[in-house]
Order: structure tokens, then C-alpha cells, then sequence
């Protein structure tokens, strides 16, 4: 009861600072949910448009303008390579391939949609490096519900993989 309490509060937390205008915190929030009926873990990314933007800029030279009528017509493309480079998810031992589903923008968020294939999940392993080459001060959520087991892992620059049992 206490861990439930715990992640709640996180998950509090992380979308308060989500919504907030100006941020001097740089976290991205991923949630990962086992969908057993589907053979599927369907994942959710939420990053911050202009922390994103910036990295864009940084990386590939050039402005992205996510969400806007100036969006550049390749960006689609650059965000599934982004994404792929940055996230790898290892279920059972074995490397998944992510599928990107599609986004949307809430309000200065963008949010990314994905499947992993899992016919079983006994465990999940996450090595989530999103923004980290733009901000080492970076922290990636990523929260599970696996099985009916929640269970989180916080992700730094100094620690950008984790592993969780179930």
C-alpha cells in the first residue's frame, strides 16, 4: 500500500510538472502497460514540446516546430528514429521491437503511442535515454502495470537503464 501511495505521488508530481508553463525540470514521463489479450505492452511517452525542440535543434541542425502549421513535413520520421536510438525494452531477455503508433499534443506536451510485442512478461528491462544528449540533468518515469503489478523505475543520465521483475 505504501509503493501504490508512493507511485501515485510520483505520478502527481511528474504531471504537475507537465503542465507547468516554464520548467526548471527536465523529467518525461513513459507508461507501460501489458495488454495480455492483445499480446501486447502499449506504451505512452510524454515529453516536453520545447525541451524536445531544443535537442532537435542541437542534434540535427535544424527546427522541428512540433505541433505547429511550420512543422517540417520529414518530422514524423526523425522523431521514430529519435525514439528507436533512445529507448531499447528487453522483455524476458529477449530485445523488443518498438512500434510507433502515432502522437498527439497536450497543451506543451508531446504524447507518442507504441506497442512492444509480449505474449508473457516476467520481466522488463529499460535502458531510456530521451533528452539525455540535450540535458544531463534529465530524469525519464517510466511506469509499469504489468499482470496487475504497478512497479516504476526512475531513469538519470549517471543511471539511464533499469530492470523490473514480475
Amino acid at each position: 500500500m505504501k509503493q501504490i501511495k508512493s507511485v501515485i505521488f510520483l505520478t502527481l508530481i511528474a504531471f504537475t510538472l507537465l503542465s507547468a508553463g516554464t520548467h526548471k525540470f527536465y523529467v518525461a514521463i513513459f507508461q507501460m502497460d501489458f495488454v495480455p489479450e492483445k499480446e501486447v505492452i502499449q506504451m505512452t511517452s510524454r515529453v516536453f514540446i520545447d525541451d524536445l525542440e531544443l535537442a532537435f535543434e542541437k542534434k540535427y541542425g535544424k527546427k522541428f516546430y512540433f505541433g505547429t502549421k511550420k512543422e517540417v513535413p520529414e518530422a514524423k520520421k526523425f522523431l521514430i528514429d529519435y525514439f528507436d536510438k533512445n529507448i531499447k525494452i528487453t522483455v524476458n531477455g529477449e530485445q523488443k521491437a518498438i512500434k510507433y503508433l502515432g502522437r498527439e499534443i497536450e497543451d506543451d506536451v508531446l504524447v507518442c503511442y507504441y506497442t512492444i510485442p509480449a505474449k508473457k512478461v516476467e520481466s522488463i528491462e529499460i535502458k531510456n535515454t530521451t533528452l539525455f544528449d540535450a540535458y544531463r540533468e534529465q530524469q525519464n518515469m517510466v511506469h509499469t502495470n504489468v499482470n496487475n503489478t504497478k512497479k516504476s523505475l526512475l531513469l538519470t543520465y549517471e543511471k539511464p537503464k533499469g530492470k523490473l521483475e514480475y
